[in-house]
């Protein structure tokens, strides 16, 4: 008997739903956000608790089969074949506490960045929150997680307190500093090869306004605006100023405003702690070259979600990135010529973000992704809803990660990473080799898999 028909509620002792292929709801059930993984499970569980996360891992491990958590699935395609695989939905588990007091909030599974900052706004608190308001917190804390606000307070994994997990074994483990320290590690940077995230405990900033928007130009003014913010991001800037550079096409959907509907901009975003003088003061060379529309103003935590303008909705598209070690002019125009009015194949988005600040700076504290070694990153994706697009998108992709090559660094953030890579690329050698010797002590047998897994060691 497969094990995608022996899996079953009363088989596994689970409270929550499970769909198997050839049943009417198994297309649904099995859809990640990126609507371009065509994901192929053998079953799909949903979990309603942490008894029905403990209750699948132990099937599939009795069962000789694997299991990959997923709570939203914006990063699934480097997944690959999920054939013998419980695809372990946390979606349902969306439960968030604040405590002022202690500023920290407890995550569960299946939250995303607008259920925290949601709840700690009212206590004009704020995490360290993605991009976009409906990206999972676990997997993006998992992968490191790189904030608007990161330039001051590092990365999302840095500030974790602590990790309830499910191994391999289906033992609940609390993973801190103290208890699990060498789990707790590999948990903050490592990916999701080590167990099922049942909760997270986060710390929280005093935050509750933030001086942000985005100053918009023609496309057509790309060299000139890239060129200034990289002069902008080359200065002395303080860890409380975080900008991106942009290539941004908006297609023409009624729920744009009419001034940016179907348009496409070179831009600049940015995102500021503190006096918004001191902000106006560092934007002054980029305000003198007339931007068509500057929004940058005072604006709360929830807005702040809303400035990248990344999808609401689960859309199909392919990006990738790259970690950015200088920006020369060479690079800036071999960027420009690429990606700007001329490009082959016009992506949605290209985006560079400076880094550096507290994400730079290793601390011993810090877990297995300890800090981001090159000021900028970069990243490109367009859209692909038929499949004729797809073929197009990765060719520019491509493209554009070909034009940058000879300035990359030598490795990449996860979280930015929708190819299969090299480990090598992803964490330093002493790194990838304590976490391999973690993943043997926890799952020997592979039973967890994750995006960019982390094999055990033999």
């Amino acid at each position: 008997m497969s094990m995608s028909t022996s899996l079953s509620r009363r088989s596994a002792g689970l409270q929550g739903e499970v769909i198997r292929p050839g049943q009417p709801r198994f297309d649904e059930a099995r859809r990640a956000f990126n609507l371009a993984a065509d994901q192929e499970p053998a079953a799909v569980v949903f979990a309603e608790s942490v008894h029905d996360i403990v209750a699948a891992v132990t099937f599939a491990a009795r069962h000789g089969q694997q299991i990959a958590a997923q709570g939203t699935g914006h990063n699934a395609l480097p997944l690959g074949s999920l054939t013998d695989t419980i695809l372990l939905k946390t979606e349902r588990m969306r439960g968030v506490q604040i405590d002022p007091q202690a500023r920290t909030a407890r995550v569960e599974a299946g939250a995303v960045w607008s259920d925290v900052v949601q709840a700690a706004a009212p206590h004009r608190l704020a995490p360290l929150a993605g991009s976009s308001p409906n990206v999972g917190v676990i997997g993006y804390t998992l992968g490191g997680g790189v904030s608007f606000l990161g330039r001051k307070y590092g990365l999302s994994a840095s500030n974790v307190r602590a990790i309830d997990v499910v191994t391999a074994d289906g033992q609940l483990r609390h993973a801190d500093s103290e208890r699990e320290p060498d789990l707790f590690w590999a948990l903050r940077g490592g990916g999701g090869s080590f167990g099922v995230v049942t909760a997270i405990e986060l710390r929280l900033f005093p935050i509750a306004q933030v001086y942000a928007g985005i100053l918009w130009y023609p496309l057509e003014r790309g060299t000139e605006v890239l060129h200034t913010w990289r002069d902008l991001t080359r200065g002395a800037v303080p860890d409380e100023l975080t900008t991106v550079s942009r290539f941004l096409r908006l297609p023409p959907v009624p729920d744009l405003p009419t001034e940016i509907r179907g348009k496409s901009f070179a831009l600049v975003e940015a995102f500021h702690l503190g006096d918004p003088a001191k902000a106006d003061e560092l934007l002054t060379p980029l305000r003198a070259l007339g931007p068509v529309n500057d929004t940058v103003k005072t604006i709360t935590m929830p807005e702040l979600l809303r400035v990248h303008m990344d999808p609401d909705q689960p859309v199909a598209g392919f990006g990738d990135g790259l970690m950015i070690a200088s920006l020369p002019d060479e690079a800036i125009d071999a960027l420009v010529s690429t990606a700007g009015t001329s490009a082959k194949f016009p992506l949605a988005s290209v985006e560079l973000r400076h880094l550096g600040g507290e994400l730079g700076r290793h601390r011993k504290q810090n877990g297995a992704l300890g800090s981001l070694r090159a000021p900028y990153l970069m990243f490109a994706a367009g859209m692909t809803p038929t499949p004729d697009l797809k073929a197009p998108v990765t060719a520019e992709v491509e493209a554009v990660e070909d034009a940058l090559a000879p300035w990359a660094a030598q490795h990449m953030y996860l979280n930015f990473s929708e190819t299969s890579r090299p480990r090598a690329t992803l964490w330093t050698e002493r790194a990838y080799r304590r976490l391999r010797q973690i993943k043997a002590s926890v799952d020997p047998h592979n039973v967890i898999r994750s995006n960019h897994p982390v094999p055990p060691a033999r």
